[in-house]
């Protein structure tokens, strides 16, 4: 069958987008798939526009790191979070407005929009989720029982619930009609850094500090899948609109992908220098963004999510469970097992360099009493001129960017497993040297990128790697054959049953007719010998 020769295509990096001057803390693609936003240490919101060569905007108005950033559900507006602990709404435009949400009395962690576009969901180290209106632009109710800093909290797709966790090392779930906490996760060792709904709302997923994310089944409130794949924290995840796949960023520099129909590692993407504290897909699923303690914003396109037999596997996927989508409660076993890296998941060293066009022109827009000392009156800066003032984005040496609680993710694990500070790649402390290197590192970058611009590396010969494929495709025919019995069994066993059942019941009709006519026989043996004794 030549179209399952190829079974999925590699992800690519498609762009990159330089301009922040400090770590990227978050990123969320315009439904509209034309722009692309992203916040940032510096305490600037990025719009990039993803039209080849168009104007970047810089909106500036936040006195602090921005943690969040999401667009609502027409695209219209922006909804930032900050550690300044007001939330802000933009309209993307080259006005510039923006209004402020002051309720929270710490730094405001994440912001989400609800899938309506009507209320927002934030989280704060004031120990609080607090739900707002967009329309009337307030504070609507707090839902308060988390013992620590809340990391992240979002809407379920309905808008019947808000998932969210913190550094108490849970996660909860709230009723948004009652308020109530309706359920508590508490298997967690480490703090909780992210969590989210997949797009179907039967699933919650949380990631922590401890490098392990977890899928929870919300209709049985058992956890049905558990990775621990990444070798430090893991900062962000973001699911695929098909909830078949997943993909989260970690301090530990790399981009995993995650098959969650077969449960199993796919991709590791090695782009960023540095912590990636950010991931996200597009709505439609095509493309993906990262963003990390380098200061840039990676956009890939996702390739993968078109497998050519994955409408066979469908078909013979469905089995006969009262269990409604999405494919994570098909998965087997069923129960909770850990999944490990295997060696034959595929890395991608992808050289970064944008192949689509220079560093895009960027529009200041907004005001803030910081903006002068901040960008310096400078409206576009060069690669070295960002790698030279990286570490003084916000006024502060880098080292005290890497001791504060920064963004959405752990700000206590300053330090990798190495030994290294996370945020280390975001200013080098050593003037001319580091701008030296930076500029070294750009130009082996780009004559990588003039013979190799996408290296795949998959640890086997291409003639080994094109039979294993025709292996797994084997051993996907027979899981598929297997299944196929398995349902004939159940009918068969269905049907004996039924035949057992009815023969019992002909059986008991049977004896009990039989014994109505013994009874019968015996009245009538018993009635002459009366008459004859009288």
């Amino acid at each position: 069958m030549p179209a399952m020769a190829s079974v999925m295509e590699d992800p690519g990096l498609e762009r990159h987008f330089k301009g922040h001057k400090g770590a990227v803390t978050c990123a969320d693609f315009n439904p509209n798939r034309k722009q692309l936003a992203s916040g940032s240490v510096d305490k600037s919101l990025m719009i990039w526009n993803l039209a080849p060569k168009a104007r970047a905007f810089r909106y500036v108005g936040h006195q602090d790191v921005i943690t969040g950033a999401q667009f609502s559900p027409s695209g219209t507006l922006v909804a930032t979070s900050s550690k300044d602990r007001t939330v802000r709404l933009w309209t993307p435009s080259m006005k510039g407005e923006s209004t402020v949400f002051k309720a929270h009395t710490a730094a405001v962690r994440s912001v989400a929009f609800s899938h309506d576009g009507q209320r927002l969901v934030t989280a704060s180290d004031d120990k609080s989720v607090k739900v707002w209106s967009v329309h009337r632009q307030c504070f609507v109710y707090s839902l308060n029982q988390h013992t620590n800093w809340v990391r992240c909290a979002r809407f379920s797709p309905d808008g019947r619930l808000i998932a969210s966790c913190g550094d108490d090392r849970t996660v909860r779930l709230w009723d948004t009609s009652t308020k109530h906490c309706i359920n508590c996760f508490t298997d967690y060792g480490a703090s909780e850094t992210f969590v989210g709904f997949n797009s179907s709302g039967t699933c919650i997923a949380s990631s922590g500090a401890d490098s392990s994310l977890k899928i929870w089944d919300l209709r049985t409130n058992k956890l049905i899948q558990h990775y621990q794949v990444h070798r430090a924290g893991i900062n962000s995840f973001s699911f695929h609109q098909s909830d078949d796949y997943l993909i989260s960023g970690s301090s530990d520099g790399t981009v995993k992908i995650l098959d969650l129909v077969e449960g199993r590692l796919i991709y590791t993407l090695h782009g960023h220098k540095g912590a990636v504290i950010t991931v996200a897909f597009s709505r439609a699923g095509d493309l993906f963004a990262s963003g990390g303690a380098d200061g840039q914003v990676l956009m890939w396109r996702t390739n993968f999510d078109t497998k050519s037999y994955q409408d066979v596997l469908q078909k013979h996927s469905r089995r006969s469970t009262p269990d409604p989508p999405p494919h994570l409660t098909d998965i087997h076993p069923r129960g909770p097992h850990l999944h490990l890296p295997k060696p034959t998941a595929i890395q991608i060293s992808p050289t970064v360099a944008d192949t689509r066009s220079t560093h895009p022109h960027v529009v200041e827009l907004g005001q803030s009493v910081h903006s002068t000392r901040l960008f310096n009156g400078r409206t576009h800066l060069t690669p070295s001129q960002a790698a030279a003032n990286s570490h003084h984005s916000n006024g502060l040496p880098a080292r005290h960017v890497t001791g504060s609680r920064v963004g959405g993710w752990m700000g206590d694990e300053g330090t990798s497993r190495a030994g290294a500070p996370v945020w280390s790649q975001t200013g080098d402390g050593g003037g001319g040297r580091g701008r030296r290197q930076e500029e070294e590192e750009e130009e082996e970058e780009e004559e990588r990128g003039q013979t190799h611009p996408l290296e795949v590396l998959s640890g086997h010969p291409s003639s080994l790697d094109s039979i294993l494929r025709h292996i797994v495709q084997q051993l996907d025919i027979l899981t598929q054959t297997v299944s196929v019995l398995e349902e004939h069994l159940t009918l068969t066993e269905d049907k004996l049953k039924e035949c057992l059942l009815n023969q019992s019941q002909l059986l008991k009709e049977v004896r009990s007719s039989g014994g109505r006519r013994r009874t019968a026989s015996e009245e009538t043996s018993t009635s002459p010998e009366d008459q004859h004794t009288d």
